[in-house]
């Protein structure tokens, strides 16, 4: 008997609220029930697996990505390609130049350039029996190519179905013409009048389809395509929404070892696309950079050009005055000349010219920037400006420029972005002509010392008769004049030098290659694991809910640590037709744990009392309560003690069909004293069972029960018979087996796995522990172990031992079979 009931005084009261009391939650039941329902899990697994190998093969839509990486030289100078070392000279360590072009690059500019010269803004595509596939524009046969000055509708998808040769028959969707069309001329919709809706049309290559909505040409794709296709899907998208969606897949990073070293990187639903895009992106932006080297150097050419000019108109008069006095007053030379000092007023002279050309380049540059026009920018080379921080302002005032150019599509010129970014403009702009006040005031500053030089020496020269000054004057004219023009010349022949040798500053390292990269995007794997985990996690919840709000008892251990209540024996599944299972089936399982509890009952009363009242009630009904007392009546039969089975159930009698016993007379007849005790007591097949049934329900079961003669009932039977078992009422719905308990030497509660409820047994457990009932024991009916696994809670020996009767039929599972040959094949060894 197990286990034994804690004496220990009296309890204080947070213990006794334990007692009765279950877990919420059983993880070992939860567990079992998981274990029985494994096929589901197994489903699940199946079916998760089925689920995610189809959506991979037919509706996952692959994400590809390729990269490219470039080096970007620092051997620049320009206010469009700023100088690495610009870096320096602010201070930071960052790369300024790589931080340029990766705004170019992702610039909606240089996209919608890309957009339009490449046609992306046509989308091609294949569609099976039920997935349909990206592809890039150079796996397909032909390529759209349409009438810009047309309208044309977009989302519209066009299918081009190939008929042989040249032919392709155009088929288009039904009752999905739009009203509202697109121009690619304007990036603007435009409302149309109703048209009838466009009828599909066979049409050969570089002929023009025609309909309201849409007008455009097949162009035979110059590349052979190594792919047949049954079918290619065009649809067109405006410029703005292929924009967007173009630089939301594009990602510039910097070489974490080399920051002069971009590594560009494209994703898309097509690898060749995306390869494609990308080298034709940096061969543009090369173009592109080398243009904005050469821009400037050509500015500064027309400008010196243009100086040159007329300087040169001032070289020819001058040297027209010079000769006019050669001639006419016969000036040749002057005699007692002093060369030194001609010599240094000639070099103060070429000074004052360089810098007056200097002078006359900065205010080119500053009117350029008032002028807000920064493409017409010379070299600041030409004004003498080496001056890295200026070459920087300029390139970031031509980039708001632009930025504001942009949004200005977008805000009004009131709103805050505009007031920002013009914000921003004016504080550039600031920077840059305060640069600029610097070198004019460094320059004057030059210009007059150098002036105050030459006037020094020319002091030297009065001593010279007016004539001689005269010559002397028109030749240091002359030279200055020369001087000036040799220096523009100069600088002409460095800017042509420059045109004819700039190459563009990026180098491409690895170009974009298709080398069979797997998809990026969706991860197969993580979403085959998702899918099947969430379905296994499916039947998982349902019994975890099941478990959670099923309030039946199932374990057996969980049932003793809450009641506390010693455990008599328990009793498996009745397989048998009657509830005779002890007298027709003595070999079986059950019957041999009926007799465990006949010897656990000794623990329950004083063995030096003359007879024994074994009272067996249950919750509720169905519970077993009348099974047990049977079979516990029939084991002590059996046993050779004179025993008699009362049915004192008034309410619900049962006794009397397992023993095909009448019923006309029975305990309710005795004690409302229509029969004597005789005729109320039963022989049965075993001599020492007697049997008295409920006889006939009466309207007073309770006070019948209670009665002072159902006392004299008791006491007489006594003095007849070893043990009294009493069917008795559930104490769950009635009062009438609790005063009966008082009478009785043990009681025996009967719980049925997975029958009883939880809460059923608050009222049993503490009457108990409040010492209300004495002498209680629990038989556990009902309960099936996993067959093969050993015995539990004295359920027998265990099947397939050839012990019981049920071992005739019985087939080992198939994991016991397995672990047995495995076990054979070892010993043999």
């Amino acid at each position: 008997m197990i286990p034994a009931k804690e004496n220990t005084g009296k309890q204080n009261s947070a213990q006794a609220e334990k007692f009765g009391s279950f877990a919420f939650f059983d993880v070992e039941s939860f567990l079992r029930r998981v274990l029985r329902n494994w096929y589901w899990f197994v489903l699940m697994a199946a079916l998760g697996y089925a689920i995610s190998w189809v959506y991979s093969k037919y509706y996952a839509q692959r994400v590809y990505t390729s990269s490219l990486s470039l080096s970007i030289s620092n051997n620049t100078a320009s206010y469009f390609t700023p100088n690495q070392s610009i870096n320096f000279i602010w201070g930071q360590n960052g790369n300024q130049d790589g931080v340029y072009l990766k705004k170019m690059l992702l610039s909606r500019s240089h996209n919608e350039y890309l957009v339009k010269e490449l046609g992306l803004y046509v989308n091609y595509s294949t569609k099976g029996l039920i997935k349909q596939t990206y592809l890039d524009k150079f796996d397909s046969p032909v390529f759209l190519e349409i009438d810009p000055t047309h309208l044309q509708q977009v989302d519209y998808p066009i299918t081009l179905i190939p008929k042989g040769g040249d032919r392709y028959e155009v088929v288009l969707p039904e009752e999905k013409e739009s009203r509202s069309l697109y121009s690619y001329e304007t990036e603007s919709f435009s409302y149309i009048a109703e048209y009838p809706a466009p009828k599909s049309k066979i049409i050969t290559v570089n002929e023009w389809f025609t309909t309201p909505n849409l007008r455009f040409k097949l162009v035979k794709n110059p590349q052979k395509t190594t792919i047949e296709l049954e079918n290619i899907i065009l649809t067109l998208s405006t410029v703005n929404h292929t924009v967007n969606s173009l630089v939301s897949t594009i990602s510039v990073d910097f070489d974490k070892e080399i920051n002069t070293i971009m590594i560009i990187s494209k994703s898309g639903y097509n690898l060749n696309g995306t390869v494609n895009f990308l080298n034709t992106s940096v061969n543009e932006l090369q173009k592109k950079r080398l243009i904005d080297q050469n821009t400037v150097d050509k500015n500064t050419e027309d400008y010196l050009v243009e100086n040159l000019a007329a300087i040169r108109q001032k070289l020819d008069s001058s040297a027209a005055v010079l000769n006019n006095m050669k001639v006419k007053e016969g000036l040749y030379d002057i005699a007692n000349r002093d060369e030194k000092v001609l010599e240094r007023i000639k070099t103060l002279e070429t000074q004052k010219a360089q810098i007056l050309t200097k002078i006359n380049s900065l205010n080119s540059i500053r009117n350029t920037l008032n002028s807000q026009n920064l493409d017409r920018m010379i070299s600041s080379d030409a004004a003498g400006i080496s001056d890295g921080i200026f070459n920087a302002t300029v390139s970031e005032l031509k980039a708001l420029y632009l930025k504001r150019r942009e949004l200005a599509q977008i805000y009004t010129p009131n709103s805050e972005p505009m007031r920002e970014i013009n914000r921003q403009i004016n504080e550039a702009r600031g920077n840059s002509t305060g640069s600029l006040r610097n070198y004019q005031a460094s320059y004057m500053n030059e210009l007059s010392k150098i002036d105050r030089d030459i006037a020094q020496e020319s002091r030297n020269l009065t001593a010279y008769p007016e004539k001689e000054r005269r010559y002397l004057d028109a030749e240091r004219g002359y030279n200055m004049i020369e001087a000036t023009y040799n220096s523009l010349l100069s600088k002409q022949n460095e800017t042509q030098m420059r045109v004819a040798t700039n190459k563009s500053d990026i180098t491409v390292i690895d170009p974009a290659k298709n080398l069979g990269q797997g998809p990026i995007a969706p991860d197969v794997q993580r979403t085959k694991y998702t899918i099947i985990g969430g379905l296994l996690l499916l039947p998982l919840l349902l019994i975890a809910i099941s478990e959670a709000l099923d309030n039946r008892v199932r374990n057996i251990r969980e049932l003793l640590q809450a009641t506390r209540i010693p455990l008599l024996g328990v009793i498996g599944r009745n397989n048998h037709h009657n509830n005779l299972t002890v007298l027709e089936q003595p070999r079986a399982s059950v019957s041999e744990a009926f007799r465990g509890i006949r010897a656990n009952l000794r623990f329950l009363h004083k063995e030096d009392q003359q007879s024994k009242i074994i009272l067996v009630t249950s919750s509720v009904g169905g519970e077993g309560k009348t099974y047990a007392s049977i079979n516990i009546a029939s084991v002590l039969g059996l046993s050779g003690k004179k025993t008699i089975l009362l049915g004192m159930d008034l309410r619900k009698p049962k006794i009397f069909g397992d023993f095909k016993i009448d019923n006309k007379y029975g305990i309710s007849n005795y004690l409302t004293g229509e029969v004597e005790i005789n005729q109320i007591i039963n022989q049965t097949s075993i001599p020492n069972l007697h049997v008295a049934t409920s006889g006939p329900i009466p309207p007073n079961p309770s006070e019948l029960l209670m009665s002072e003669q159902n006392m004299m009932f008791l006491k007489e039977l006594r003095e007849i018979y070893d043990f009294i078992i009493i069917d008795s009422p559930p104490v769950g719905l009635v009062a009438d087996s609790f005063e009966l308990m008082k009478y009785a030497n043990a009681s025996i509660y009967v719980v049925r796995h997975e029958y009883t409820e939880k809460y059923m047994l608050k009222m049993i457990t503490e009457k108990y522990h409040n010492h209300e009932v004495e002498n209680l024991g629990i038989v556990y009916n009902d309960f099936q172990v996993q067959k093969g696994y050993g015995y539990s809670y004295g359920y027998g020996y265990g099947y397939g031992y050839g012990y019981f009767d049920e071992d005739k039929n019985y087939t080992e599972p198939l994991f016991i079979r397995i672990r047995n040959f495995f076990r054979r094949l070892l010993n043999r060894n």
